[in-house]
Parts: structure tokens; C-alpha cells; sequence
């Protein structure tokens, strides 16, 4: 009579870890919610000024004061030049620039965690930047952002979205917000 109810036993604890295993992961997390044109925007704009930012990293950081013109290639393609003039204040822990950026298919990407952070867009068309960037953590980086004709060919977001733009564009930067107009729409975003 042992060995029956054994072997019933032993069969429920296989079928309940066997039903475990199935569920070990828990529920699938939620799909992201849809991006409207103003996430779409955002995502552009972030994908455009942290690619304005590397090309500046690459080519004009840690240079002397001064006037400048220098091109580098993207690392996924294409090239980003920058002139103009960029001038330090160690007393305020800023450099002044007036600097103009010309991307030339400019290929940039960023794969995150948050949907919204995710990119391959190819950039080209020139842009003019003015103002402050903050070199100090107790400086704030201030900036105007335009262009007349600039162009985003590529995709945004995750599960990756078709972005295709060609307009121009006038932002400026607070600190880690950028806000303005992108093809005659409200947009911004966060650094």
C-alpha cells in the first residue's frame, strides 16, 4: 500500500515542479506604451544634441581657446565638422562657444533600458550653437540650438519606429532640458 501512494506523491511534486518551472519567469512585462510625435521629436532631438556633444568631445575638448575648425568621422559613419569660437571663463567654470556644426550622414545609436533612449538615425544639415556650457558642476550649461535645413533618416524607440525629417529647428538648453520647436512642433527633451 507504501509503494502506491510513494509514487503518487513523488508524481504530484513532479507535475507541481513541472508547472513551476513553466512560470519561473512570472508575467511578461507590459509592451512600452506607443510614442506620439512628441516622444518621436524628443528622441531626435536627444539622438542630435549627445551626437553634437561626442563630436565636440572628439575634436575641440581640451584644445586651446580660440577659433577652431576640425572634422572627424562619426563611428558609425559619415562625418561632423565644427567651427567657430570657443572660450573659456575658469571663473565661472564655462566656455563660451559660438560654434557651427556641419553632419554629413552622421550616424549615431544608443541602445537603453527606457524605450524612449533608443536610436540609429543618420544626421545632415548644419547647426549653430551659442551660449554657455558648463565645464563646473556648479555651472549651468545654457544654450540656443538652430538650424534652417536639417535632416533625421533612421529609427527611434524601442521596438524601433521609422523617423524620417527634414526641417529646421530652434532649441535651447537649460541644464539637461532642451526645449523648442522641431518642423514647426512643440518638442523637448532630457539629457
Amino acid at each position: 500500500m507504501r509503494t502506491p501512494f510513494v509514487m503518487l506523491a513523488a508524481a504530484a511534486l513532479l507535475i507541481s515542479l513541472l508547472g513551476a518551472c513553466g512560470d519561473s519567469a512570472g508575467p511578461s512585462p507590459p509592451p512600452p506604451p506607443p510614442c506620439d510625435q512628441a516622444c518621436r521629436d524628443g528622441s531626435a532631438i536627444r539622438a542630435m544634441r549627445l551626437t553634437m556633444k561626442l563630436a565636440y568631445n572628439l575634436t575641440l575638448q581640451g584644445e586651446p581657446v580660440g577659433a577652431h575648425d576640425q572634422t572627424v568621422s562619426c563611428p558609425l559613419g559619415g562625418s561632423a565638422r565644427i567651427f567657430g569660437v570657443a572660450t573659456s571663463n575658469a571663473d565661472q567654470g564655462t566656455t563660451d562657444v559660438d560654434l557651427t556644426y556641419v553632419f554629413d550622414g552622421c550616424v549615431t545609436l544608443e541602445k537603453d533600458d527606457t524605450p524612449k533612449d533608443n536610436y540609429r538615425l543618420a544626421l545632415t544639415g548644419t547647426v549653430v550653437q551659442q551660449g554657455k556650457l558648463a565645464v563646473q558642476p556648479s555651472a549651468t550649461t545654457a544654450l540656443s540650438i538652430k538650424s534652417d535645413a536639417f535632416s533625421f533618416a533612421g529609427t527611434i524607440y524601442e521596438p524601433p519606429a521609422d523617423y524620417q525629417e527634414s526641417c529646421p529647428f530652434l532649441l535651447m538648453q537649460d541644464a539637461n532640458r532642451v526645449v523648442g520647436t522641431l518642423c514647426g512642433r512643440d518638442a523637448s527633451t532630457t539629457l
